[in-house]
Formats: C-alpha cells, structure tokens, sequence
C-alpha cells in the first residue's frame, strides 16, 4: 500500500475557501492579507485560523455550505486521484479548512478520507468559532505519522502535495515532497516543484 496526501485549498482546490466566504460577507481584503501571511509562514496558523473565522461570526451556515459546495476544483483533479488510486495509493486530505468544503469533495471526486477542521454553529449562524483536527502548524505531519502507522506505510512509501508553509510539517514524512503552485517557504522543503495549475503534472514525477 501507498499513501497520497493532498493540502485542500489551493491545491486539490482553486482557491482558498476562506477568501470564498469573505467574498460574501464583504471581507475579503481583510481575510486575504491574513491567510497570505500564514501561507508564507510569517503568522502562525493557529492565530490566523482564529483570526479569519472570527471575522465570519453572523454567517448563515445555508450560505457557507452553499459557497463550500461550489469551490472550483484544480485542474485535472479526478484524473489525478484516479490515476493514483489506480496505481495502489490511498488518497488522503489534509486541510487547514473546513469540512463544509472537504467533506462534499471527498464524497465527489472519491477520496479515501479527508481531514478538516470545524466551524462551530448556534442556530444556522457561525460563531466565529473554529476547533478540529487541522488548527496548528504541526497538525499535518503528526496526523500523517498516525496514519502511516495504522495503515502500515513508510515514508518511503508516502507522497505529500501542498502550497504553503502549513504543510511543512507533513513534507518531513515523505519520501515524495510536491510543491504545487507553492510559496518559496515551502519549495525550499520539496524535491519537486510545479508551478502550473495542473495536477495531472504529479503523475509524471512519481
């Protein structure tokens, strides 16, 4: 067995679902300027999580589900997971987001599991609220390492696809280490690099 793991937004996703949201709510200079800072590794995730939800407090959560539901995916997506579901690879995805976009995704293009975070709710409307399993700039690569022990693969076997400093952590585990699209702090830890919007690029390096 193998094992693929993908970040979500900007990644299997063309965007980030937060700037999705903030579009909506009137915000999105204010969300963009945050999340630019932690993908470049110059603001810790933790704080820019908490930061980027709060200023969604009053969303309708219809409203959310609905933009989640939407997201453009990257392109040559369903190839991709195909092709590596094919060749014996479980495809796996990590996410700093939220399981309004990641779960409808999974169940969509046929990943094996998704790993996301949560947006707390009272009564159909965002709290400003976040708690999961994705919040901290650590949490990809000690959730990678379970899963490498539960499904008995080693590193060697294993294949990370991300953009930005939050997948650092999860890059240190893998044999394969794919900077997508990515920011200079994480290509300076891969041993590939994409810089065109194509996923299906992956197959041919690997």
């Amino acid at each position: 067995m193998k094992l693929a793991v993908f970040d979500f937004d900007s990644t299997l996703m063309d965007g980030e679902t937060l700037e999705f949201l903030a579009a909506e709510a009137g915000i999105e200079a204010q969300i963009k300027e945050i999340t630019g800072k932690a993908m470049r590794g110059e603001l810790d995730f933790f704080e820019s999580l908490q930061k980027r939800v709060s200023l969604l407090k009053g969303m309708e959560v219809k409203t959310v589900n609905r933009i989640c539901e939407a997201l453009p995916p990257m392109n040559g997506v369903q190839e991709t997971i195909s092709e590596l579901k094919k060749s014996g690879y479980k495809v796996v995805c990590f996410s700093g987001g939220f399981k309004n976009a990641t779960m409808p995704f999974m169940k969509k293009y046929g990943l094996d599991a998704e790993f996301s975070n949560i947006l707390h709710e009272r009564d159909g409307l965002l709290t400003g609220m976040v708690g999961g399993e994705m919040m901290f700039n650590d949490s990809k690569g000690a959730m990678l390492q379970k899963l490498q022990r539960l499904l008995g693969v080693t590193s060697s076997d294993t294949l990370v696809v991300g953009d930005g400093a939050n997948d650092i952590s999860m890059f240190r585990h893998a044999g394969r280490k794919i900077a997508f699209c990515a920011k200079p702090i994480l290509k300076a830890e891969a041993d590939i690099i994409i810089d065109s919007k194509d996923l299906t690029l992956i197959l041919d390096k690997i």
